[in-house]
């Protein structure tokens, strides 16, 4: 219907964002995490800074409408990363994941994803992961909880960089 059509303008049919590095992807995110994305929006807890038209669209979905579209692309499988990555940072990187990252935010072909408590990572598109964590570090974006701000605060500066080559490195399973 016109929810999906208007979220596919800018995420594509199978959720993997188009060609635009800022739109992230939310193939194979569990359902409820788009939910709570989608309503991070709408309560203000989430700010449409470089994408306005986000909030204006999920601004107009009914709860209906929220859940078929979150159920909808919570079907879709996450195809390996477009994105170059550097193998040296992103092993540096699956370091930094298995340390800090790995007990919150599983692979999205993991079974146990959708009980996770963050979203999958791995495979998302690299310059919207560092805005979102730069987002998280600067207070433009509210963290959830109090022990993903504390990671985020424990990040050294190099570390962003290595953590983005490692999502960016995700392969799905053959």
């Amino acid at each position: 219907g016109a929810p999906l059509q208007a979220c596919a303008e800018c995420h594509g049919s199978d959720g993997m964002g188009l060609d635009n590095p800022m739109v992230p992807v939310i193939a194979g995110m569990p359902a409820g995490h788009i939910e709570e994305a989608i309503y991070a929006y709408v309560d203000g807890a989430r700010t449409c800074l470089r994408e306005e038209r986000m909030c204006e669209t999920v601004a107009a979905l009914s709860e209906d409408e929220v859940s078929e579209v979150a159920e909808f692309y919570s079907q879709k499988v996450r195809s390996a990363s477009p994105d170059v990555f550097d193998e040296k940072l992103a092993a540096e990187g699956a370091e930094l994941h298995q340390a800090n990252c790995a007990a919150c935010h599983l692979p999205p072909h993991d079974k146990n994803v959708e009980y996770a408590v963050g979203i999958p990572l791995h495979g998302q598109r690299s310059e919207y992961l560092r805005y979102a964590i730069e987002a998280y570090f600067h207070g433009d974006r509210e963290a959830l909880l109090e022990t993903m701000a504390d990671a985020i605060r424990g990040l050294e500066p190099g570390d962003l960089g290595a953590l983005v080559h490692y999502y960016a490195s995700y392969r799905p399973p053959e």
